[in-house]
């Protein structure tokens, strides 16, 4: 599903205009960004949590040169399923 199917399926089951749906979308997303960006997470009981988890310095290798490398640590977003999304998605 990409995100004008999306828009029109939040349109269609909450019964908003295609052009409310978006707008709706939008101001979620949005949301979620700057909610992470601060370093706060967000539950949403039964379907999951958005969180931001740190990811430690690690060393990995060039796969053209086979030289080492080192990754940088960095803050990755991340999602976990709630119960209620898991036994929807598994039935």
């Amino acid at each position: 599903m990409n995100k004008s199917e999306l828009i029109d399926a939040i349109a269609q089951h909450a019964n908003l205009t295609k052009a409310d749906a978006g707008r709706a979308l939008e101001g979620l997303t949005k949301t979620i960004e700057t909610t992470l960006k601060s370093g706060d997470s967000i539950t949403l009981v039964g379907f999951g949590t958005f969180e931001v988890k740190e990811r430690a310095e690690r060393q990995g290798r060039n796969p053209q040169s086979g030289v080492a490398i080192t990754i940088a640590a960095a803050k990755v977003p991340s999602f976990k399923a709630g119960k209620n999304l898991k036994d929807t998605v598994n039935s």
